[in-house]
């Protein structure tokens, strides 16, 4: 059994960041790509960022040079950064990560979301 439990979402003003936390748990044997989308009102989820197992990182073209995507591998965790934050930023940010399980099978599992709202 494997979880994702994100963190660090909340209320911010226009301009203004927050940096958000997804934490892995369970009979992993090692995480591959993680990855985080979102998905605002009455639109589709669509993928914000992607970091592999190697470290390379992949962005939207909208939040290219304003966030940030990184990995601690030794605490299973992924971050974003997100900095200079604008209303369209509003979304729930989900975390998914491809995860090689004990027994060296590859799944892709999903955290509950965690609110971002930017208003000012």
């Amino acid at each position: 059994q494997v979880q994702l439990v994100e963190s660090g979402g909340g209320l911010v003003q226009p301009g203004g960041s927050l940096r958000l936390s997804c934490a892995a748990s369970g009979s992993i044997f090692s995480i591959n790509t993680m990855a985080w989308y979102r998905q605002a009102p009455g639109k589709q989820r669509e993928l914000v960022a992607t970091i592999t197992g190697r470290g390379s990182t992949n962005y939207v073209d909208s939040v290219k040079g304003r966030f940030t995507i990184s990995r601690d591998s030794a605490k299973n965790t992924v971050y974003l950064q997100m900095n200079s934050l604008k209303p369209e930023d509003t979304a729930v940010y989900y975390c998914n990560a491809d995860i090689v399980i004990i027994g060296l099978r590859l799944s892709n599992y999903w955290g509950q979301g965690t609110q971002v709202t930017v208003s000012s």
